[in-house]
């Protein structure tokens, strides 16, 4: 059985408890170990790993990347997870379940560039790498043997290792022959994991995971798959596709392939999501027009290190604000032309939130950029409307490169600290 490890990358002969070379206990082994070429790779906890990697000091507390009591939780760390915190759940409900945290504002710029840097280390072993988002992404390995002289399980364990030593950022894999099964594999041994899904063990591995276990299955779609009598797939596999599809429409084809491990979705680099949008929730309701714009041009700052970070611009942007009873206030407006700078994310939602004051107070404050395409690489250079926009594009690029270099607090425009 084809075996090696994962910390020295030696082969080893067959499948044993520790390394014969290095002690290692991460050894990998499976069948299909080297025939495998479809991955899925998601970096542990990654904006809590940035900030140990920061802050040393952190590297032993539970740390939780968010703000606010009445915010919710970004990401945490593997030890905050012991105490029952998880991402998207309430910060005075983290607290309460770790009141120990340590709990850090998020930095989008700084996980921006840390996202790069590992993006151009899994871009150099094959271009077809689909992001998912900053810190996850497939990748297909197909054919990259004869360039790298190894086969994929080999280019991805030391992809990992090289992250790791070299970034501070530990990634956890899935090799499978398909992206369904390559991302349930990477989050079947995290933190630091590398699981194989092979095809002879799909169905066998599949049968007993609930139906919640599919790709695309909300609370909704299993309350009624459930309603059906199907709450395992083996209980999924027992019905007639044509039946499934009788019942439960165009989802109930899909999810009869995928009950059986089958799907045909090419790893595709060229895709790119509908959107981009921050959020940020307050403490207490907000009224202040001065505090309501600083916290407009930091998520516009945030939301534009992320169009910079895919090489993105957007054509249209939404300002998202919920009032006190919770209703939700949506304006958008379109740009002249394409872009990705904070500069015209924010000239174009100032406006809305300066129309929107007289529905004051908000208790969150959102802003999007749509209508996405590929950077065209050209800043405005002002026109007759706007002399001052090529200056302002410049002095933006400025302050980038001054922090990519020298940090993400290198420099601050004066209406962030309102």
């Amino acid at each position: 059985m084809p075996a090696f490890c994962r910390d020295c990358l030696a082969p080893l002969a067959a499948p044993a408890p520790r390394c014969p070379s290095c002690r290692s206990p991460r050894v990998l082994a499976d069948a299909e170990l080297f025939d495998l070429a479809i991955a899925h790779v998601d970096c542990d906890a990654f904006y809590a790993s940035v900030e140990k990697r920061e802050n040393p000091a952190l590297r032993d507390q539970p740390v939780i990347v968010g703000g606010g009591t009445r915010g919710v939780v970004s990401t945490c760390c593997y030890i905050a997870r012991i105490h029952g915190v998880r991402s998207a759940m309430p910060m005075f409900e983290a607290l309460r379940r770790c009141p120990q945290a340590v709990v850090v504002k998020p930095r989008m710029a700084l996980y921006a560039e840390v996202s790069r840097a590992i993006r151009d280390r899994m871009q150099a072993l094959t271009p077809a790498v689909e992001p998912l988002s900053l810190d996850e992404a497939f990748l297909d390995l197909t054919g990259t043997q004869r360039l790298h002289g190894a086969p994929p399980a080999v280019l991805l364990a030391r992809l990992a290792r090289g992250v790791e030593t070299d970034l501070g950022i530990s990634l956890s894999v899935g090799l499978s022959h398909n992206k369904f099964l390559a991302k349930i594999a990477s989050d079947l041994d995290k933190p630091r994991g590398f699981s194989v899904i092979g095809r002879a063990g799909t169905e066998a591995f599949l049968a007993d995971k609930p139906v919640r276990f599919l790709w695309g299955v909300g609370l909704a779609t299993q309350e009624a798959l459930e309603r059906a009598g199907i709450r395992r797939l083996a209980d999924l596999r027992a019905w007639d596709k044509a039946d499934l599809a009788a019942r439960f429409g165009a989802s109930g084809a899909r999810l009869w392939h995928l009950a059986r491990g089958q799907d045909d979705r090419p790893v595709s680099p060229h895709d790119q999501p509908k959107s981009i949008s921050r959020e940020t929730t307050f403490d207490a309701d907000l009224s202040d027009a001065d505090l309501l714009q600083g916290h407009l041009w930091r998520l516009a700052e945030q939301v534009a290190d992320r169009a910079k970070a895919r090489g993105l611009q957007g054509r249209t942007v939404t300002l998202k604000l919920k009032q006190a009873d919770h209703r939700i206030l949506t304006r958008r407006r379109a740009l002249a032309e394409p872009a990705q700078l904070a500069d015209a994310i924010w000239r174009a939602a100032e406006p809305l939130l300066a129309a929107a004051q007289p529905q004051a107070p908000f208790r969150l404050i959102g802003v999007g950029l749509s209508d996405l395409s590929p950077a065209s690489g050209h800043d405005p250079a002002g026109d007759l409307l706007d002399p001052g926009a090529g200056k302002r594009a410049a002095a933006e690029r400025a302050a980038d490169r001054i922090r990519a270099r020298f940090g993400a607090d290198a420099i601050i425009k004066g209406r962030a600290l309102r």
